[in-house]
Order: structure tokens, then C-alpha cells, then sequence
């Protein structure tokens, strides 16, 4: 079993701060990346920020400049500092690990059970 627990979530006014947390525990043998999705009501999930093992980083164009993915190897961790939040990123923030559970085993995608944000004054 793969665990994922995700904190860090709540309201937030425009121009705010806040900093999601992923913790992964369980039965991994190696981490092909870490990241963050996030799912507006009535739109698609989509890529926010994703950080690879060998440490590099993707983000989405609307967060560029703002948002920051950082992670702690040896406790499994990953983080997104959001910064100068906006209205529009009012949503719930999926944790995402991609990993394998063993030398034998295939790559697989595991989530966290969702942090919602919201962005409101």
C-alpha cells in the first residue's frame, strides 16, 4: 500500500500565502516524480507544478513566478508554496506520486485525498 497525506489547505484573500504539504509512506522502492494537480468546480484536473527525482521541475504557465515545488527525499515529502494567490486558483489541490512499488513492479500514479483552497476576500 501507498499512502498519501496531504495538509496545508484553507482560505486564503487574494495576494495570500499559503503552503500545501504531501507526505508518501508505504511500500516504495523508487520515486519517478512528485507534483500537484488541482480540479475547479466544473473544469478538469490539471497540472500545476511536478518535480522530477533528478530535480527537475514543470509548472503551469498561470502559476509560473508564483508558486514554488520543493520536496524533503529523506521523509517523502513534497511541498507547493503559493504565493500571490489568485481567485482563479480557488480549487482542490491533488497531491501526485509516480512511483514503484518494487524493482519488478510498474510505474504507477497515486493521489492524495485532495486539499481544498480557496481565494476569496
Amino acid at each position: 500500500q501507498v499512502q498519501l497525506v496531504e495538509s496545508g489547505g484553507g482560505l486564503v484573500q487574494p495576494g495570500g500565502s499559503l503552503r500545501l504539504s504531501c507526505a508518501a509512506s508505504g511500500n516504495i522502492f523508487s520515486i519517478n516524480a512528485m507534483g500537484w494537480y488541482r480540479q475547479a468546480p466544473g473544469k478538469q484536473r490539471e497540472l500545476v507544478a511536478a518535480l522530477t527525482s533528478g530535480g527537475s521541475t514543470n509548472y503551469a504557465d498561470s502559476v509560473k513566478g508564483r508558486f514554488t515545488i520543493t520536496s524533503d527525499n529523506d521523509s517523502n515529502t513534497v511541498y507547493l508554496q503559493m504565493n500571490s494567490l489568485k481567485p482563479e486558483g480557488t480549487a482542490v489541490y491533488y497531491c501526485n506520486l509516480r512511483a514503484q512499488r518494487s524493482r519488478f513492479s510498474r510505474t504507477s500514479d497515486y493521489w492524495g485525498q485532495g486539499a481544498q483552497v480557496t481565494v476569496a476576500s
